[in-house]
Formats: C-alpha cells, structure tokens, sequence
C-alpha cells in the first residue's frame, strides 16, 4: 500500500480544471470576462467558448435560452491586476461592492490586508476580484 488517498488518480493531486457558465452570448461573456481582467481571447472548444485563467481551471461558457441562476466566480489576482481590472471596472461604469451581500455599492474590501470587491457580469453572475485569499491574515 502505498499510503496515498484511494481519491489520487496516479500522481496527480485533486484540482479543479474547469466549470461551465450559462450565458445568453458566449461572445459578450467572455469578451466580458477577458475584458476586465486582462486575459487573452477566449477559444473554442466544441459548443464552449473557454476563458483560460493562469493556473490552468478554464471557465467554459455555455448559451442557454432557460434560465440562468446566478454563480459566484472569484478570482485571485495580482496588486497591479488589481489596479488594472478596476481602472476597467470604473471605466466601464460598472457597479461594485465590497460585499457578496452587495449592501456596500461603491466600497472595495481590505480582508486580510488585501484588496476585494464584487461585480456583476452580463447575466447576473457575481464576479470577485481579491488580491489576498481569505484567511490568509494581514
């Protein structure tokens, strides 16, 4: 017996690699989504369009006429991506929050002596931006 977890699958870790959004427009989504942070165009891969983020998880966005029940998608980015995606967040006159409650409009959040707020996408869902993961103190 080797000692490793039965959930391994050969030397490979538990890792999240990808996960699907609905979207009414996979074009406006992802344009969305690379838009505000910075990421190259998105990509095609059967009916998804693919945002690839650095640390290799894809969000695969996916039309859909039914309806879409509203995901939360945070991600941890760097303190000049910070700066940049918010410049684009402003520039674009999008509301923020500092809060997922969405009760602090226009406040960014300082947990963990980083830096966080929430935004919408086209279709509702509640994007996240912080430049320090939660728990980690500061």
């Amino acid at each position: 017996m080797s000692g490793r977890p039965a959930s391994r699958i050969g030397s490979v870790s538990v890792q999240l690699n990808h996960t699907i959004v609905s979207c009414r427009d996979q074009q406006r989504s992802a344009a969305f989504l690379t838009g505000i942070l910075g990421l190259p165009a998105a990509t095609r891969f059967g009916h998804f369009l693919v945002v690839a983020a650095d640390n290799d998880v894809s969000l695969d966005f996916s039309e859909t006429s039914g309806n879409i029940t509203s995901q939360h998608y945070a991600f941890l980015i760097g303190e000049e991506e910070f700066d940049a995606a918010f410049a684009r967040i402003r520039e674009q006159g999008l509301d923020y929050w500092a809060d997922p409650g969405q009760t602090r409009r226009g406040e960014i959040n300082h947990r963990d002596g980083g830096r966080g707020l929430y935004f919408e996408d086209p279709d509702g869902h509640l994007l996240e931006i912080l430049t320090r993961t939660y728990g980690s103190g500061g």
